[in-house]
C-alpha cells in the first residue's frame, strides 16, 4: 500500500549535499533536470538552422567552425551539470535556483548564436562570440557556486569538489577575455581552441587526482541517453519546419514525401542503433572508462544534430534556396551519419573490449550502403532517393544486431 508524502518529503528545504549514493536502486532522471535539457533544444535547433543555413550557401569552412564551437559549448555545459547532478542532487530550492540560473545562461548563449555565424560571414576580422560567452560564463559560474557549496558540505571529497571550482573559474576568465579582446579570427579560433582544451582536461585532473565524485552510472546513461533524443527530436522538427514551407508553396511531391521517409527512417536507426550501447552495465562495472564514453558521446550527439542540419538542407535544395549540388547536399547528411555510426561502433569496442568478426561484418555492410547512396548521387540519381538509400544504412546495424550480434554482447558482457 502506498504511504501518503509527509510534510518533510514536499518541503523544499536546505538539504547538505553529502553526495548520493551510486548505486542507489531506481535512480531516475528528475523533473528539474528535464526541465533543463528543454533549454537545449532551443540552442540545438538555432545552431542546426545556422549550420544548415551555411552549408546551403556554400560556406562550409564557416559553417562547420561556428557549428564546432556552438555545439562543444552546448554539450559541455550539459555534461558538467549532468555529471555534478547525478553525483549531488539535493533537490533543495538552492540546487533549484541555481540550476535555474544556467537555464537562463544557455537562453543567452542561444541568443548569440546567429549573431556569432553571421560574423564568419562578414571579412572585417572579427567574429562576434560576445553574447555567446556571456551566456556560456553564467552558465558556468553558477557551476562554480554548485561546486564551492558541495566542497563545503561533502568534506572528504572537498579537494575534488575544489579541483573543480577552481579549474571552471580560471576556464571563465579566458573566455571573458575573448568579449574584451579584439583578436583576429585566427588568434579567436586558437584561444577557442586552448581553452576548449582545458575544459576537457579539467575533469579528468579532478576526478583522477583523488577519489572522485559519487556518480550514479545508471543515471548518467539515462541522462546521456535524453540528451540525444532531444537532438534526435530536434533533427525531426527542423526537418518538417523546412518542408511545410515546401508544400505551401508547391504542394505535395514524391521527393517531399522521400525527404520526410528518409528523415524519419534515419531518426528511427539512429535511435535503435544509440541503444545497442551496453553503457550503463559498463560504466558500472568499470567506471575508470567514464571520460572516454563520455567525451565519445559528445562527438555522438553532435553528429545526430549535424544529420538534422543536412536533412534541412535537403529541404532547402528542394525549395531551389541552395546553392549547392545534389551530391554535396547528400553529404551534408552523409558525412555526420557515417561519423555517428563509426563512433558508436567505435565506443561499443572500447565498452566490451572484444574483437568481433560479426560486427566487423556489420559495420562493413553499413559503410557499403553509405558508398552506395553517395556513388548513386554522383551518378545522377535523384537527391531524394540517395537519402533513402543512406536511411538504410543505420538499418542493416539494427538487422544484425537483432539477429545474431545481441547474443555475442551477451557474451562479451558475461565474461
Amino acid at each position: 500500500m502506498t504511504q501518503a508524502p509527509t510534510a518533510e518529503s514536499l518541503h523544499h528545504h536546505v538539504r547538505p549535499m553529502r553526495g548520493r549514493d551510486p548505486n542507489e536502486p531506481h535512480r531516475v532522471a528528475t523533473p528539474l533536470e528535464l526541465l533543463f535539457d528543454l533549454t537545449f533544444v532551443i540552442a540545438f535547433g538555432l545552431a542546426a538552422s545556422q549550420f544548415a543555413h551555411a552549408l546551403a550557401e556554400g560556406h562550409f569552412a564557416n559553417g562547420l567552425l561556428g557549428f564546432a564551437f556552438a555545439a562543444f559549448a552546448v554539450c559541455l555545459a550539459w555534461s558538467n551539470f549532468t555529471w555534478f547532478s547525478s553525483a549531488y542532487d539535493t533537490d533543495d530550492w538552492i540546487f533549484r535556483v541555481a540550476t535555474m540560473t544556467q537555464m537562463i545562461g544557455v537562453l543567452v548563449f542561444a541568443l548569440g548564436l546567429p549573431r556569432m555565424f553571421a560574423s564568419l560571414e562578414v571579412e572585417d576580422g572579427r567574429v562576434d562570440v560576445g553574447i555567446m560567452v556571456l551566456g556560456y560564463v553564467i552558465m558556468r559560474l553558477a557551476m562554480v557556486f554548485q561546486w564551492l557549496r558541495a566542497a563545503k558540505q561533502d568534506p572528504p571529497r572537498r579537494k575534488t569538489c575544489l579541483i573543480y571550482a577552481v579549474g571552471i573559474s580560471v576556464a571563465q576568465l579566458g573566455w571573458a577575455a575573448l568579449i574584451i579582446a579584439d583578436f583576429p579570427p585566427v588568434g579567436t579560433f586558437f584561444a577557442i581552441l586552448a581553452l576548449a582544451g582545458f575544459e576537457l582536461l579539467q575533469p579528468w585532473i579532478a576526478e583522477r587526482l583523488h577519489d572522485g565524485t559519487p556518480w550514479h552510472a545508471h543515471h548518467i546513461a539515462e541522462r546521456y541517453s535524453l540528451f540525444a533524443i532531444i537532438a534526435m527530436g530536434e533533427g525531426i522538427v527542423g526537418t518538417v519546419a523546412s518542408l511545410s514551407a515546401v508544400v505551401d508553396v508547391e504542394g505535395w511531391s514524391l521527393e517531399v514525401a522521400l525527404v520526410c521517409v528518409a528523415g524519419v527512417g534515419l531518426t528511427f536507426g539512429m535511435w535503435w542503433v544509440y541503444y545497442i550501447l551496453p553503457s550503463a552495465f559498463v560504466l558500472h562495472t568499470h567506471r575508470r572508462r567514464e571520460f572516454t564514453w563520455a567525451y565519445t558521446q559528445l562527438l555522438i550527439i553532435t553528429c545526430i544534430v549535424a544529420t538534422g542540419a543536412g536533412l534541412h538542407v535537403a529541404a532547402y535544395y528542394l525549395q531551389h534556396k541552395a546553392h549547392i549540388g545534389a551530391v554535396t547536399t547528400l553529404l551534408t547528411t552523409a558525412v555526420p551519419v557515417g561519423v555517428f555510426l563509426l563512433a558508436i561502433y567505435a565506443l561499443y569496442y572500447y565498452l566490451v573490449r572484444r574483437f568481433d568478426p560479426f560486427h566487423l561484418g556489420l559495420l562493413v555492410a553499413t559503410i557499403a550502403v553509405m558508398v552506395a547512396a553517395i556513388a548513386a548521387a554522383v551518378a545522377g540519381v535523384d537527391m531524394t532517393v540517395c537519402l533513402c538509400i543512406l536511411m538504410c544504412a543505420p538499418v542493416v546495424t539494427v538487422i544484425g544486431y537483432e539477429w545474431r550480434g545481441h547474443r555475442h554482447e551477451a557474451a562479451a558482457l558475461g565474461d
